[in-house]
């Protein structure tokens, strides 16, 4: 029987599946509840008491900085772990979260096992007296108490805001990023995106895009993410402005009829929610058509 109740909170139900489906299937004694933006967990929170919140930044209504800021000023929540969650991992955002009292921070996409072991490091020996007293052992090939020991015992280390650098498709030329392997547009006019998943990151070059999904294509040398993989498409989308668009992969396809072809085709299918997110890329949709034409 679960002991421990968590709260999911991201505008995204495919992001807010996987997270639940991670902490049912490694941590059986947490319970979680999901809300689809801050002001509904803001509700929810001042209803129920939670032990965990897990929550991601960009969300309508209210963000995840937003109700981080609120929790920490209620009596009741000034100490609860709270882990963001979100595909904002520059510097600056990291930092600001910090300041405002976050507990850990976790880049999209992310992997169960790094889920996981977030969970582990600000629940400590709680989780692990619950999960002892429960009986219950993790499912999974990963012992995460056995590293969760480890965690515990480190030294506290900054969050960490390195970002893989991608390989580059042949014939573009990106301009320099201040912030991680931001896309940009070559001189030819081909429109670049990173796409990013939970250990690698994939440069391409888009082929078509829509409010539901984006097509690339890239270099087969680079490593490929498999079908479902969560991902997160980095497009700028004009005046210095970036849209960091969460979605999965939905189809991988050889983009000539030959084994040895030397580029793939990837469609990473959309699941934000979020009005803003839909806008930016509404704006981006437009630019790019227009381009082509």
């Amino acid at each position: 029987m679960a002991t421990l109740k968590a709260l999911v909170v991201d505008d995204a139900s495919f992001v807010r599946d996987l997270v639940k489906r991670t902490i049912r299937q490694r941590f059986p004694v947490i319970e979680t509840t999901d809300a689809q933006n801050g002001r509904r967990a803001q509700s929810l929170m001042s209803r129920a008491s939670f032990d965990l919140i897990l929550c991601d930044w960009e969300m309508p209504e209210m963000s995840g900085l937003e109700l981080l800021q609120w929790m920490r000023q209620q009596p009741q929540y000034e100490k609860v772990p709270f882990i963001m969650i979100t595909s904002r991992g520059d510097k600056d955002h990291v930092i600001e979260a910090v300041k405002e009292g976050v507990s850990e921070y976790l880049g999209k996409p992310f992997s169960p096992e790094g889920l996981s072991k977030k969970i582990i490091k600000v629940m400590g020996g709680t989780l692990a007296a619950v999960m002892d007293r429960s009986g219950k052992s993790m499912a999974g090939p990963m012992d995460a108490f056995k590293e969760s020991a480890a965690l515990l015992t480190q030294k506290s280390e900054p969050l960490s805001t390195a970002a893989t650098q991608p390989a580059p498709v042949p014939g573009a030329s990106a301009r320099p990023s201040a912030e991680g392997s931001k896309p940009a547009v070559t001189k030819g006019g081909m429109s670049l995106a990173s796409i990013r998943f939970a250990g690698s990151t994939l440069r391409s070059a888009v082929k078509d895009i829509n409010l539901t999904e984006v097509r690339v294509i890239a270099k087969r040398e680079q490593a490929f993410p498999g079908i479902l993989d969560q991902a997160v498409v980095d497009i700028e989308t004009g005046e210095g402005q970036m849209a960091r668009l969460n979605g999965y992969v939905h189809q991988l396809q050889a983009v000539d009829k030959r084994q040895d072809t030397d580029f793939v085709s990837v469609t990473i299918r959309f699941v934000d929610e979020d009005p803003k997110k839909l806008e930016d890329l509404s704006r981006f949709v437009a630019r790019f058509r227009a381009g082509k034409r």
